[in-house]
């Protein structure tokens, strides 16, 4: 029923062929199969899909996307009006010529339109999705109308998404779609994609392009690492130096407040929270090139080296400095969430430093610089709670005891695949998670990685079911050393959306041969439409030979 992608997958084992330029160690158990999955492209998997062999004809000059309770959610929601005409292109794409023999093809019924309901009459429209946001719909393909009802406007754009996943072409170019019945909604609320973007700047067009893949794929939080220590390219009002003198070019390579809010209401239009991370007090090698006093001057004996370390946390400067930022940022950014780093604090300067020894002593630390951390992060979370923000933070701040709110979200990156350990920690102690370690994309390898990622299962943990409840969902990660605009797409894509499945579908859903096949379909989709993602192995896409 659906178009077959060829697919063979080999057992890539150690070899001493000559030439052999992947890791030998590599033991992936990878799968082969000739068959198409009954679940068609379908990516990620919705929990419930009912399918048969009736067939359903699409002509673009009559196909229509359209409201059906206008009153509600109509045609003065502009989320919706701009979905439909994405949707009908993707569908649809550009006017193309007849196919010769199109009108030899066997008739189907044909399916008139799709009716869109928003059953909540507080469609949630003219707002921002949030960590609690109902993204459930429902998708009933019937002749002569197919009905997409959701509670929210979130959950009517995934339903739309994989509307669009079950139309498919015959040789000839007709579009067609098989009677289903699908009930969907994601297994965790955060599901989520980090860009770094101060190792290298990415252009605006870029992001918008990965915003829009990440629609594709059911993800609805980008993690924007905005800035780091190679570069701070976030041009504050508050603060402007920042940029003018922490960026790479103070002009080219920064985002601008317009640049800032059209991402955000891109990623809104997609049902997409976007959570800006401001990373201190380490990583910040950046921020002190445009603000003088805020880094720790570090010491060689008796003198200043003339480096400088993390954030001072001793100085007043520094609160005042933070608290105008974040209320700068608390304003730009309308998520209900500031990331606020906290990790890889380097401990050496503040030891170094004989003001800070002496302020040690005077507070009773000790010897504990974990404590001068803990000084810092209480203050900073005041700062930010004061702002009505939540807040999530890297492990480190939770590893090293620091005394956290109990609000506080722990994002927890150490430990790859083996890290139970910490996320039993991290819920036993109250806290909510979200998981990434074993997500980290940057990471490079050969052959068929996907797999490692689409195994994991964010809940393996040992602890109550109070605990689980505790994690909110995952992201993938791709730091930014070696990534840039010129590799960002191919490098993420199709192994971001195996997270991506990880984190929408059912906790049973791990068939690998199915997952292959599909996903080879789904990676086809995304480069029909416009998005380079990297092929899983050796096979071809249909547009391949339809000279689209």
């Amino acid at each position: 029923m659906f178009s077959p992608v060829n697919v063979f997958v080999l057992l890539v084992v150690s070899s001493s062929c000559a030439g052999l330029r992947h890791d030998a160690t590599l033991d992936e158990e990878l799968v082969r199969t000739e068959q198409p999955s009954k679940w068609g492209s379908l990516w990620p998997l919705p929990q419930r899909v009912s399918t048969s062999d009736l067939t359903f004809a699409l002509a673009a000059a009559t196909f229509q996307i359209f409201d059906g309770n206008p009153s509600s959610a109509g045609p003065t929601c502009s989320l919706l009006q701009n979905a439909y005409r994405r949707y009908y292109k993707y569908i649809f794409g550009e006017v193309r010529t007849k196919w010769p023999g199109q009108d030899e093809r066997a008739d189907s019924p044909e399916l008139l339109g799709l009716v869109v309901l928003i059953t909540d009459p507080d469609s949630e429209c003219d707002r921002y999705p949030g960590v609690t946001s109902d993204e459930s719909y429902e998708l009933l393909v019937v002749q002569p109308y197919a009905i997409l009802k959701a509670p929210k406007v979130w959950g009517a754009l995934h339903g739309l998404e994989t509307f669009s996943q079950l139309v498919y072409e015959d040789d000839f170019g007709a579009k067609t779609v098989n009677l289903t019945e699908i009930s969907d909604f994601p297994r965790f609320a955060h599901r989520g994609v980090l860009l770094d973007t101060s190792r290298h700047f990415l252009p605006v067009k870029v992001i918008l392009e990965n915003l829009e893949t990440m629609a594709m794929n059911k993800f609805n939080v980008f993690h924007w690492h905005i800035v780091d220590d190679p570069s701070f390219p976030y041009l504050s009002r508050t603060f402007p130096d920042l940029s003018q003198k922490g960026a790479y070019h103070p002009y080219t390579h920064v985002y601008t407040p317009s640049d800032v809010k059209m991402i955000i209401e891109f990623a809104r239009l997609r049902g997409i929270r976007v959570v800006p991370e401001f990373d201190t007090p380490g990583h910040t090698m950046s921020w002190g090139k445009g603000q003088a006093n805020l880094l720790t001057p570090c010491f060689a004996g008796s003198e200043p080296s003339g480096s400088f370390g993390p954030v001072n946390p001793i100085v007043n400067t520094t609160y005042d400095f933070m608290s105008r930022l974040f209320r700068e940022i608390a304003a730009v950014f309308p998520d209900d969430y500031v990331h606020l780093g906290g990790d890889e604090v380097d401990f050496t300067c503040w030891k170094s430093n004989p003001d800070i020894q002496k302020f040690m002593e005077e507070q009773g630390f000790g010897k504990n610089y974990s404590n001068l951390e803990s000084f810092y992060i209480q203050r900073l979370l005041d700062i930010v709670a004061s702002t009505k923000k939540g807040y999530i933070i890297w492990q480190e701040v939770f590893d090293n005891g620091v005394k956290l709110k109990p609000d506080t979200v722990v994002h927890v990156w150490m430990g790859g695949s083996d890290s139970g350990d910490e996320m039993h920690n991290v819920t036993a102690a109250g806290f909510t998670a979200i998981l990434s370690s074993p997500w980290y994309l940057d990471y490079i390898s050969y052959a068929q990685d996907w797999l490692k990622y689409y195994k994991v299962e964010p809940l393996k943990f040992n602890g109550t079911e109070e605990q689980k409840k505790l994690v909110i969902g995952g992201e993938a990660c791709l730091w930014g050393e070696y990534v840039d605009a010129t590799n960002l797409a191919p490098r993420l894509w199709p192994r971001a959306s195996a997270v991506a499945e990880r984190l929408w579908s059912a906790k049973n859903v791990t068939d690998v041969n199915d997952a292959y096949n599909r996903l080879s379909s789904h990676r086809c989709r995304m480069v029909e439409r416009g998005i380079p993602a990297e092929p899983l192995f050796s096979s071809y896409c249909p547009h391949e030979y339809k000279g689209k």
